[in-house]
């Protein structure tokens, strides 16, 4: 596990595509109870520790992941969240030709996104349809690899597999997302798809917050050229 930025309030981590936030059915052991027994031994806490989850991302994705260290923090960064004052920034590999050329401005996407409980899927609709909600995201292209497009994407709202299918309903699929159409699977089982940056005032200094990811160590994003800005 790898700490991005730490103070007594929050603990934001690297999470490896693969792993899950929260415990689930898989039994797995979830990231929330690995930064638990970090934290336990770091500051030698004796009893139980306190850790609020305030936010997930599926388990193939990669990137940041905060957690609330106090109930103070939790209960700010639920409203935060809650009200969009957390700025979700996330890059996307993906297989798209036509999106090759270096975009400027965020070129903006909406959608009306019907989730489906049983498949653990959502399908985009340009119109409003029963039981839809309005998904919006900007995105831009940023770089490319010799056979994919990087894209820039900021979240507007918050749905179920909202850049995933968004995405795809534009006909740019997400590097290893058979879910939602890709070709073919990565290797390790993820999908291209990285939580890159946090931008928040802090819940309880008020101070802002920037915080950046690590590139997953994978040839295909460490081979990433990105156009100059």
């Amino acid at each position: 596990m790898q700490v991005v930025y730490e103070d007594n309030h929050i603990i934001i981590v690297y999470k490896e595509s693969g792993e899950i936030v929260q415990g689930d059915k898989t039994g797995d052991e979830p990231l929330a109870e690995t930064v638990k027994a970090y934290i336990k031994e770091k500051y030698a806490k004796p009893g139980l520790v306190f850790l609020g989850v305030v936010h997930r991302l599926d388990r193939p994705v990669s990137g940041l992941v905060m957690f609330a260290r106090t109930s103070k923090a939790l209960r700010r960064l639920n409203d935060m969240f809650r009200d969009g004052e957390v700025h979700k920034t996330y890059w996307a590999v993906v297989e798209s030709e036509k999106l090759r050329v270096k975009s400027e401005e965020f070129a903006t996407a909406e959608h009306w996104l019907v989730r489906n409980e049983k498949q653990n899927k959502s399908y985009a609709y340009d119109h409003e349809v029963p039981r839809s909600k309005k998904a919006i995201l900007r995105y831009r292209v940023i770089g490319h690899s010799d056979r994919y497009s990087l894209l820039e994407v900021k979240l507007l709202t918050g749905r179920h597999h909202q850049i995933r299918c968004q995405l795809a309903a534009m006909g740019c699929v997400i590097k290893g997302d058979l879910k939602y159409g890709a070709k073919r699977s990565n290797a390790d089982g993820s999908i291209s798809l990285l939580a890159r940056r946090l931008e928040f005032l802090h819940p309880v200094k008020k101070e802002p917050v920037v915080v950046e990811s690590p590139l997953p160590q994978d040839p295909l994003w460490q081979g990433l050229k990105l156009y100059q800005p």
